[in-house]
């Protein structure tokens, strides 16, 4: 969906933003509210092949999308009705450079007044050739461990994601496992570099999960979904 289709679309007034990643902790624009928020029908998800800001196309990382099914715990942002076409423009520049998210808005409920609000949030299209469905936590784990991009290595924009999240007293144990799974990697010398290293989450255990993926992703699957994603930026 393009910026001038979306803005036909919007209510005149004021404008809620729903972050559920490095928006958290990152804003591209200014608002007059913050609140901590849940959205129900969606979840976060590592699930888009990152080639720009963390990864390359020869080595991509994983980003976060919103996947439906469940819930969701983020950050909404209120912005006053002067403000919504110049946060608009930043957001499509920021997030909709390749078409991998459907903006949509979705209805998040505020955490400490309970009151329900519609905000705009970045949904995960399925149907894009970097969206990745068919990975398991430790395939994750190895586009994490690898990516580097424009903004940096992938396991720090996940730290500083999980972080954020643990001062709001909100936890993702999956997002903290792959995290964890990738540190590891790192550590055993699959790939460089030093991230989220010395970092506190870094240092405590993985939570234990009922079930664990035992088998790595097979490599075909890997360089699938990364050649899906070299011929959509081309």
């Amino acid at each position: 969906m393009t910026l001038t289709d979306f803005n036909a679309r919007l209510p005149k007034g004021e404008l809620w933003v729903f972050g559920y990643g490095s928006l958290i902790w990152s804003p591209c624009f200014a608002y007059r509210e913050k609140a901590v928020a849940r959205v129900h029908g969606y979840h976060r998800a590592l699930c888009i092949l990152s080639t720009r800001y963390r990864g390359t196309r020869r080595k991509p990382g994983l980003v976060m999308g919103l996947c439906r099914g469940g819930s969701c715990w983020g950050m909404a942002f209120r912005i006053a009705a002067a403000q919504v076409g110049r946060t608009l423009r930043r957001l499509w520049n920021r997030e909709m450079p390749r078409r991998v998210y459907q903006p949509r808005l979705v209805r998040a409920t505020l955490g400490r007044s309970n009151r329900s609000v519609h905000a705009l949030a970045f949904l995960a299209d399925p149907t894009h050739a970097a969206y990745v469905g068919e990975l398991d936590l430790h395939g994750r784990a190895r586009l994490v461990a690898q990516g580097i991009g424009q903004r940096g290595p992938c396991v720090d924009y996940i730290q500083n994601t999980l972080e954020h999240m643990h001062e709001l007293g909100v936890r993702d144990p999956h997002l903290e496992r792959i995290l964890h799974a990738a540190l590891a990697l790192r550590d055993n010398g699959a790939h460089g570099g030093n991230g989220a290293k010395g970092s506190p989450l870094a240092r405590k255990a993985a939570p234990s999960a009922a079930r664990q993926p035992a088998a790595r992703a097979p490599r075909r699957v890997l360089w699938g979904a990364a050649r899906r994603s070299l011929r959509a930026s081309r």
